[in-house]
C-alpha cells in the first residue's frame, strides 16, 4: 500500500537525506516527494512511500521522531494518480468526455490531493450529487463561507472547499486521520476547479 508521510525538517545540507535514509532503513520505499514549503530556514515535505500492507507504520514515525530536528506532522493511506502529469492528463479527459465532466473531476480528484473522498455539492440544500467511490453514503458537513477554503468538520475531518463559478454548485474534497489541507493543495485544487469551469462552459449549467 502507499503513505503519505507529511515531515517537517531543517532547511540544510544533509536532513533530507537523513529521512530519507531512515525511511528505507524503516522498510520503505519512496516513491515521490513533494516539497510544500520552504522557510525561515525550515521545510515541509510530503513524501510518497510504498509500505507493506497490514504492517503498522508505528516504526516509521519512531524513526523519523528520532531524526534530530524532524517533526512528523501526519501519516495516512493514499492512492498515487496514474502518469507522470496527472493534472495535465485529467484536463484532457474532462475535454474529451464533458457530458461526464465533473463527475470525472470528482473522481480524480482523492488521488490527485492523497484524499479519501470528493464529492459535488449542491450548495443551496447542502447535498452531495455526486461522490467518488469512497464517499458514497456520507452525509457532507456544513460548509460555512462559500469561497475557496480549507477546513475541519466537527469529526476531525480535513476538507477542501472549492466552489463552482456561476452554478450553485462546489466541489468537497475530504481525508480523515490526517493534517489540514496545505495552502499548496488548495492552490492546485483551485486551479483544476478553474480548469475544469472553462472546459465545460456552458455545460455546467446543464450539469447542475
Amino acid at each position: 500500500m502507499l503513505l503519505r508521510i507529511r515531515v517537517r525538517l531543517p532547511d540544510r545540507p544533509g536532513s533530507l537525506g537523513r529521512v530519507a535514509r531512515t525511511l528505507g532503513a524503516a522498510g520503505a520505499d519512496v516513491i515521490q516527494l513533494a516539497v510544500l514549503e520552504n522557510e525561515s530556514g525550515r521545510a515541509l515535505d510530503d513524501f510518497t512511500v510504498s509500505w507493506p500492507s497490514g504492517v503498522s507504520a508505528d516504526r516509521l514515525i519512531a524513526g523519523l521522531d528520532a531524526v534530530p530536528g524532524v517533526t512528523v506532522e501526519g501519516l495516512w493511506p493514499t492512492v498515487e494518480p496514474q502518469g507522470a502529469h496527472p493534472d495535465a492528463a485529467l484536463i484532457g479527459q474532462l475535454a474529451t468526455a464533458p457530458g461526464e465532466g465533473l463527475a470525472v473531476l470528482v473522481d480524480a480528484l482523492p488521488a490527485i490531493l492523497s484524499a479519501e473522498w470528493a464529492g459535488l455539492l449542491h450548495l443551496t440544500p447542502g447535498k452531495l450529487v455526486h461522490t467518488s467511490p469512497a464517499g458514497e453514503g456520507v452525509e457532507p458537513p456544513a460548509v460555512g463561507p462559500v469561497r475557496l477554503r480549507a477546513f475541519e468538520a466537527p469529526d476531525g475531518t480535513q476538507c477542501a472547499l472549492a466552489p463552482l463559478k456561476g452554478v450553485d454548485l462546489a466541489i468537497l474534497v475530504a481525508r480523515s486521520n490526517a493534517p489540514e489541507f496545505h495552502a499548496s493543495e488548495m492552490t492546485r485544487l483551485e486551479q483544476l476547479v478553474f480548469a475544469a469551469s472553462a472546459v465545460l462552459g456552458d455545460r455546467l449549467t446543464l450539469l447542475v
